[in-house]
Order: structure tokens, then C-alpha cells, then sequence
């Protein structure tokens, strides 16, 4: 089922991203997750391609396993910055023979080593978009960036590149992280003026522990409200307590969405069943509200 089909469908739906093992051997402990992960019903399962495409080899398996083995819609990730044409055209077509309808399409981190781009690359996912569109009947989603992309000078400048996107054939979009409800919101206002009228999915995470924070930090533009700072400075140090706080952080900000007429949320789940599984529960009468879907 394309991912643009199941959002329509739905009035309140929550799905996983999952990321594949660096090595073989580790791939039969990531299908265990995706089993777990399944049990809790989530609208589709995004499955990543790793920093520099590191774990494309992965990717494909793991995707068709979602929608074969657990009957769940699969969103495969393509990230092309590393890759030369020729390589991203023929992981689209394995992709395609694999049965896989959804694909998320990124540039990817810059690589600081190389000059970029490269002959032979991609410079912007939106070319990536256009060439996937090229290739097949797919359903395509993009990555957008509330508190504006980090490489970006402006915030007109950031949705001039998000409107190249969506225009190149992008059918929806998923939000980096954040937590404050009110970025996301005006985030959508700004938006829709600029003409970028397809579905945007706010992307959550749940924070279960201080170090998380120093990371996300780091490589994305989100800001910490004064609200959540407070629970990170009172539970930092106090684990279970801290895992608790984040989770119920979480649910709150996705209640709150829901409350406010989103109809979907991406949970950045970081391979952790357990956690997306007190998250589900959480809210478990809200997501019954959701239609049944015949096939994936």
C-alpha cells in the first residue's frame, strides 16, 4: 500500500523508523525487532539506509521482510550523495523488483573528505526525486526541517528548496524531530504559502536518555523548549526516571498533534521496541480510531 493511500485513510496512525545492522550476522536480531515492532500495529515501518548509504545492502531485505513476513507497508530509504547515478538507478530497480512501493528520498550528510559533487553525482534530492519518479509508479516522500535545514541561511531559502522538491514529484514529507508543537504548526503555515500543499508527517522522538540530547543537538537545527530542558536537568542523572520523563514527553507532544487535527506521526523509535511499544500503549483508545487496512 503506498504510504500517501494509508494516510488518507487514517484519523489517528503512529509509524516506526527502523535502522539495518552494519553486519550480516546482525540482521536476524534487527528482523526480531521488526517482529516486535509489528505486534503494535504501526500504519507503515521506515526502514534507513545508513549515514553514506552504510547499510544500503541491508535495506532492501529488511523492507521486503516488513511487508512479506509482517504485513506492514515498508518506506525505503535512498540516499544518493556517496553514490554515482548508476548505483541509485540500480538500487530503484531492486527496490522495484522487491515489491517496494515507498521510497524516502535524501541527499544525505555531505561527506567531508570529498569534493561535492562528484561527476557522475546527484546534487539535490530533488533530482533524486525526479529520477525515481522516472523509474517506476512509486510513492515518494522527502525530508523536511521545522527549525530550517541546517545548511540553509534563511528560512526562505530552506522552503524554496523543499517547493523544488515537492514540485520534482515528492508525494509527502517527514519532519526532522522536534519538541515544541508550535514550530511544527508554524512550520505548516509557512509552508502552505509557499504553494507545498502535499501531506508533511511530524517526526517525533522519544528521549530516554541525557546522552541522546548532545547528539541531537549536534546534527540537527532543533531546539530544546524551556519545558523540556527542565526535565532533562532534573532527570539527566536518574535513568529509569529520565526513560520515563522522555517517553511521557512524547506521548504528550503526539496526543497533542492528534488532539490538533495531525492524522499521523512518524515515531523515530531508534531499533527500541520496548519504547515505542509504552508509547503505543499510552495511547492505545486514540489509536483505535484508525481504519483497518485490507493489505500492505
Amino acid at each position: 500500500m503506498k504510504i500517501t493511500k494509508r494516510l488518507e485513510m487514517e484519523r489517528a496512525g503512529i509509524s516506526c523508523e527502523l535502522f539495518p545492522p552494519k553486519k550480516e550476522q546482525e540482521l536476524s536480531n534487527v528482523r526480531e525487532i521488526v517482529k516486535e515492532m509489528a505486534r503494535f500495529a504501526p500504519s507503515y515501518m521506515s526502514v534507513t539506509y545508513g549515514a553514506s548509504g552504510g547499510t544500503d545492502a541491508f535495506t532492501v531485505d529488511l523492507a521486503k521482510a516488513v511487508q512479506e513476513q509482517n504485513r506492514i507497508p515498508a518506506l525505503a530509504h535512498l540516499t544518493c550523495v556517496s553514490s554515482e547515478k548508476e548505483k541509485v538507478r540500480a538500487m530503484i530497480a531492486k527496490m522495484k523488483e522487491a515489491g517496494i512501493e515507498n521510497i524516502l528520498a535524501l541527499r544525505g550528510d555531505l561527506p567531508q573528505e570529498a569534493d561535492f559533487p562528484l561527476p557522475g553525482q546527484y546534487h539535490h534530492a530533488a533530482e533524486l526525486i525526479a529520477d525515481i519518479k522516472s523509474q517506476g509508479d512509486f510513492c515518494i516522500g522527502g525530508a523536511c526541517y521545522p527549525e530550517g535545514h541546517p545548511e540553509s541561511k534563511t528560512k526562505e531559502e530552506d522552503l524554496a528548496h523543499l517547493k523544488e522538491k515537492v514540485d520534482a514529484g515528492c508525494d509527502f514529507l517527514t519532519t526532522q524531530m522536534f519538541f515544541d508543537n508550535n514550530v511544527f504548526f508554524r512550520f505548516l503555515y509557512q509552508a502552505h504559502g509557499k504553494g507545498i500543499a502535499v501531506p508533511v508527517v511530524p517526526g517525533i522522538m522519544p528521549v530516554t536518555h541525557a546522552k541522546q540530547i548532545r547528539r541531537i543537538l549536534s546534527l540537527s537545527a532543533s531546539v530544546l523548549p524551556p519545558r523540556f530542558q527542565a526535565i532533562v536537568d532534573r532527570f539527566a542523572d536518574r535513568p529509569a526516571a529520565m526513560r520515563q520523563a522522555g517517553i511521557a514527553f512524547a506521548t504528550e507532544q503526539i496526543l497533542d498533534l492528534f488532539a490538533n487535527g495531525v492524522s499521523h506521526v512518524h515515531l523515530y523509535t531508534m531499533n527500541r521496541p520496548d519504547v515505542a511499544g509504552e508509547i503505543f500503549r499510552n495511547l492505545s483508545e486514540i489509536l483505535e480510531e484508525r481504519q483497518p487496512s485490507t493489505s500492505p
